[in-house]
């Protein structure tokens, strides 16, 4: 050093100086060899008492999960009971979904633990204990591209993230699936990387450490707090359980075709095009029409997006799919291929569906399929209620690629047993109508009225096109017309677009 005082000269921004690990006599460095490193000097905690003491989590704040392990998760149950041992209050949950597994939250709601839940959908016992009245702040859901902006622009801050992983090394670059084939899998960490990202601190929970460094990761160790190694994670068996159903019901079969047809005659269907499709009964059928229509035309898509199902593995394997956008792997054939293929990428929910980024993945979207509890005339789609006014499933990405697709088709039966699906009003928007171009029965299909100029493909394709009146009446004709749901003044539920404005309320049932 000279002595010459830098923030004197013209132009030169104000800095420190100078720094002091110059100084020999406090150099740091890391003399220890890459075993002692992952030994003595790693980021995981005796316990996860331990990684809750250090991260500092106070009652009132707010925590976080994924999950990717659906109906197999033990990690949102086993911290929750930790927590609750450990004396916490007034909690805010703030997990990216909750499933039927999640039932013993009940308890922990009823006892003062969790004050507050923000999440994309509900499902089982805790769903329907939350429509029946159970929390007195009612619960905000999200869409996936709405939860991820909320957390990246500071209106859902996250002050702990605790995070599943099948493997994860002792410096916390976790991911879904064991490079060794040790563990469980469940695929994309997708939902996962944005809390990563931006919680206060973040503890990576896994029964699998593998040696330094864990690649590829779907989170980083620049991202991650701390590590706690316990026994299990999760059920494999309930990770991929019920997320992929091939259908053989000539109903669905019929609407998953019409679907197929619709995409080929909307003017979107040509070499490079790109695609999101369901995962259940008629939206995961669609995949295999596509299939043989991009056969029969010697076309490709260049992506398909969303959560990844072995169907459209397949297509990849084909080469009718260029490359897979992953955000969510939906079974073991879609995990074992992000694990295998270089062309299957994992990707954020920021990546995916962020409003408000300076990208999302689905506005590139020229095709999107999506299903339905009810729709109604104004084509407003409903996918969180039950005929019963129950919460019963998830907005996820459905409001967020029906905004970002060029085509955006919603698929849905007339009926279900004696209830009508198309109804003057649904019982929850999720889905504005004004992002919905095309509904599919199986009788038919309505076209919004902003499209006319699919009107004019469809009717050059002899695509059966019906008013969605008609097919309502149609729906009213098979099943009556039913009783309207009682609800109370309480609101159960606020339901927000992806910008975050309100767009509806869930009342508590009767």
């Amino acid at each position: 050093m000279t002595g010459v005082d830098l923030n004197k000269i013209p132009g030169m921004p104000k800095i420190k100086g100078p720094w002091r690990y110059f100084d020999p006599d406090n150099f740091k460095r890391w003399p220890m060899g890459l075993a002692e490193r992952e030994k003595d000097r790693n980021k995981i905690a005796a316990s996860l008492e331990e990684a809750i003491v250090l991260s500092g989590l106070k009652s009132g704040q707010t925590i976080s999960f994924h999950h990717h392990f659906r109906d197999g998760d033990y990690v949102v149950n086993m911290v929750m009971d930790k927590l609750a041992e450990m004396g916490f209050k007034n909690l805010t949950l703030a997990p990216s979904s909750l499933s039927d597994c999640h039932a013993p939250l009940v308890k922990h709601i009823k006892s003062g633990l969790i004050r507050r839940i923000e999440t994309s959908g509900l499902r089982g016992r805790l769903a329907d204990e939350i429509s029946r009245g159970l929390m007195e702040v009612p619960v905000i859901f999200r869409s996936h591209g709405g939860r991820a902006y909320a957390i990246e622009s500071g209106a859902l801050p996250i002050d702990v993230a605790f995070l599943g992983a099948p493997s994860c090394d002792p410096f916390g670059n976790a991911n879904g699936f064991a490079m060794n084939g040790g563990g469980i899998m469940c695929g994309s960490l997708g939902y996962a990387k944005c809390d990563a990202q931006y919680a206060g601190k973040t503890v990576i929970i896994t029964n699998n450490i593998e040696h330094y460094p864990n690649i590829p990761f779907g989170i980083p160790e620049s991202d991650v707090d701390y590590v706690v190694m316990v026994d299990a994670i999760g059920d494999p068996a309930g990770i991929m359980k019920g997320a992929t159903r091939f259908t053989s019901n000539p109903k669905e079969l019929a609407i998953a075709e019409l679907a197929a047809d619709v995409i080929e005659a909307s003017g979107r269907f040509t070499d490079g095009f790109s695609f999101q499709t369901g995962t259940g009964g008629a939206s995961l059928a669609v995949t295999r029409f596509l299939r043989e229509k991009m056969k029969a035309k010697g076309i490709s898509a260049s992506f398909a997006l969303g959560g990844i199902t072995g169907s459209i593995v397949s297509l990849l394997e084909e080469g009718l799919v260029k490359t897979l956008l992953d955000v969510q792997s939906f079974d073991m054939e879609a995990a074992a291929s992000l694990k295998n293929n270089p062309s299957h990428h994992q990707i954020s929910s920021v990546y995916y569906a962020s409003p408000e980024g300076e990208g999302a993945a689905v506005n590139q979207l020229d095709a999107v399929v999506l299903s339905a509890l009810e729709i109604d005339v104004d084509f407003n789609v409903n996918v969180l209620t039950g005929s019963d006014g129950v919460i019963r499933g998830a907005i996820g990405g459905h409001q967020d690629t029906a905004c970002g697709s060029a085509l955006t088709i919603v698929d849905c039966p007339l009926t279900r047993g004696r209830i009508p699906c198309i109804v003057d009003r649904v019982g929850a928007i999720c889905t504005p109508g004004k992002t919905v171009d095309v509904i599919v029965t199986e009788h038919g299909v309505a076209v919004n009225p902003q499209r006319n100029d699919l009107k004019e493909k469809f009717a050059s394709a002899r695509i059966p096109i019906k008013p969605i009146e008609e097919l309502r009446n149609m729906a009213e004709s098979i099943t009556g017309k039913p009783d309207p749901v009682e609800y109370t003044d309480k609101v159960a539920g606020v339901i927000t677009y992806r910008d975050g404005s309100v767009i509806d309320l869930i009342h508590q049932i009767k």
